[in-house]
């Protein structure tokens, strides 16, 4: 069976110790872990259980090792991030190209009926840094209305864009491509920070990124220009920021995590071990540790301060719901009891379909490239021995739009779900290549070429000539669905059932964003550029010929949110309060993905961070370690 969770982090606060990085639990103990020895540990330590996954736990367990006084120790399912074939995962060009790898939990989700009874695959990361290190890398925080909404739904004025701007700064840091090109005018180095994660725009623009933004210059009315999409302004046309720094991807492992591990002597780190559950005191109304498994030994470690969760939306509600925190009915299904019954945990998911348009270019486009082994090899070949040249950057994917419906829209008449008016309902990403062609994974992992256009769930198209996409995507889906557990087991895979494309909502702002990309493309700034549309995408003139070809083609765009979603205290409702403290139980937080009540105007990525940093200081506060 497939290993379940994503890791765990054991921080507790005891005397200093020399770093190491660890394999087998059994390797530690002659450490001071003393748990790691038995089966059961009870220790008079202050600890805190941290599972970062996909991300955020990196930076929590980074923040509160800079306390001396905090001993961390890193314990982790999946693989490192710098050992064997890593550098699909590191190399910019090969953005994404880590999912279906070993880097990769390889879930698929349910048959969506709403696409046509197709299931696909769920790339979720299984790697130190977690999706931060297998994701395409766009760097968006969305607009300020996501963060006041967030604020309002949860009842802490901590939570608005202007309270955050401390966790924002201390993020994220911009810096030049590998080229060192001049990026004046392309984004406003006020809104940046000073963070440890390093974020950049393409080294690279091509002709097609130059008439996007000369079509906003001719209609701003419609497409107004915005100078940075992570000012809070979240509408408009822009250059799309990556988390690339020094040619190489920049993720919450190498931007927190590493450089903690090589700088304290208060952190560890234990590889391949997995939590199979989260352990409650007697009265069950406290989490007091965490259950691992390796090679089927289990340990137990004890947690006397709290368990802070970070699996993300997928492994979180998985994990809870193990331990006897969720729905109450459901759990007894497969024998689990019942901690605190919280039925919404892993209900409210919510993610973002995609689907890619594609039309022949009548100039140079990344695509060359990609259909030319020799070339491609090349370019990987010359990134690494200086780390130069075309891989050392995004160069896929440079600018973007998000825009909203009309104000008359009908879709609009059982309410806006979108966060507030600078909020998008679509989204485009203008791409140089055929969307997601697999030549670049096929190229680093050995594999003979076989299609090096395939824009969509198993669309198989031309090998040759250039070609360039829009990727169209819902941004504030009101589609609802679920991840369920499906046995007691923690090697079990959950069921996810991201339900895409089931309200009226939103398949129809589909259908209006491929009118739109069409329209778009029409503008004269892409006479002598565009040709043809691809063949699966000709003779889309009628709502009912879009609609098919959204429900046969789409995907997920990777997104998930939700499920574990945050609300006022006094809700019945919802799974976390403010202070991301599970609902009902002492003893456990939860920092990640999960906790979003809604799906993101932005990137889920940036927000994450700011969320993880925020509850860093939460966690410092509640426990006096600043």
């Amino acid at each position: 069976m497939a290993p379940s969770h994503h890791f765990f982090w054991l921080l507790c606060l005891v005397d200093l110790c020399l770093g190491k990085i660890f394999t087998a639990p059994e390797q530690i103990t002659s450490r001071r872990y003393d748990f790691v020895v038995f089966s059961m540990i009870r220790s008079d330590w202050s600890c805190y259980v941290v599972q970062p996954g996909p991300f955020a736990g990196c930076v929590v367990a980074s923040r509160l090792s800079e306390n001396p006084n905090v001993r961390v120790l890193v314990i982790e399912a999946g693989v490192s991030d710098n050992g064997t074939d890593s550098a699909v995962i590191s190399t910019p060009i090969l953005a994404g190209q880590g999912a279906g790898t070993v880097f990769d939990w390889n879930y698929t989700t349910t048959h969506q009926v709403g696409l046509n009874g197709r299931a696909f695959a769920y790339p979720r990361g299984f790697v130190m840094g977690g999706s931060s290190s297998l994701n395409a890398m766009i760097y968006q925080r969305g607009p300020r209305d996501d963060f006041d909404r967030l604020a309002s739904v949860s009842g802490d004025p901590g939570w608005t864009w202007d309270n955050l701007q401390e966790f924002i700064f201390k993020n994220e840091k911009h810096v030049p491509a590998w080229n060192n090109r001049s990026d004046a005018g392309e984004y406003n180095p006020r809104v940046h920070g000073h963070g440890p994660l390093l974020s950049s725009l393409t080294a690279t623009p091509w002709e097609l990124d130059r008439r996007v933004m000369q079509t906003a210059a001719d209609h701003s009315d419609e497409y107004p220009f915005n100078l940075d999409l992570n000012s809070g302004d979240g509408l408009g046309v822009g250059w799309i920021q990556t988390s690339v720094g020094n040619s190489a991807r920049s993720s919450s492992s190498s931007a927190y995590l590493h450089p903690a591990l090589d700088s304290r002597n208060n952190i560890d780190l234990l590889l391949h071990t997995q939590v199979t559950n989260l352990i409650s005191s007697g009265s069950g109304s406290k989490l007091t540790g965490v259950q691992v498994s390796q090679n089927a030994h289990e340990y137990e470690f004890a947690a006397t301060k709290e368990v802070i969760l970070s699996a993300g939306s997928v492994g979180t509600p998985q994990i809870l719901m193990l331990s006897g925190v969720g729905p109450k009915e459901e759990l007894q299904k497969f024998g689990i009891k019942s901690v605190v019954d919280l039925p919404d945990v892993g209900r409210n998911l919510q993610d973002q379909a995609i689907v890619g348009l594609q039309w022949e270019a009548k100039a140079e486009t990344l695509s060359g490239l990609l259909n030319d082994p020799a070339a491609f090899s090349a370019a990987l070949a010359q990134y690494a021995i200086n780390k130069t040249g075309i891989a050392a950057a995004n160069s896929v994917v440079n600018s973007i739009a998000f825009l909203r419906l009309p104000d008359g829209s009908p879709l609009l008449k059982g309410g806006d779900p979108a966060a507030g008016p600078h909020a998008a309902h679509f989204e485009f990403a203008f791409l140089a290549s055929p969307l997601g062609s697999k030549q670049r994974v096929e190229l680093i992992t050995g594999n003979s070429p076989q299609n090096t256009f395939l824009a969509n769930d198993k669309q198989v198209g031309p090998t040759t000539g250039n070609w360039v996409s829009i990727a169209i995507v819902v941004q504030s889906p009101t589609s609802r669905g679920s991840i369920n557990i499906t046995s007691s087991s923690a090697f079990s895979y959950p069921t996810i059932d991201p339900a895409f494309y089931t309200t009226a909502f939103d398949i129809g702002t589909a259908i209006h964003a491929v009118k739109a990309a069409q329209e778009f493309f029409s503008k004269p700034a892409w006479d002598g550029f565009i040709g043809a549309p691809f063949s699966d995408a000709t003779n889309l003139d009628t709502d009912a010929k879009i609609e098919a070809y959204v429900r046969k083609w789409a995907m997920s765009n990777k997104h998930p949110t939700s499920t574990a979603r945050m609300s006022k205290n006094s809700d019945k409702s919802g799974v976390v309060g403010p202070d991301l403290l599970v609902k009902g139980i002492r003893g456990v937080r939860v920092v990640d993905a999960s906790v979003l009540p809604f799906a993101v105007g932005g990137f889920p990525q940036a927000q994450v961070y700011i969320i993880a940093e925020r509850a860093a200081a939460l966690i410092k506060d509640a426990w006096c370690l600043n």
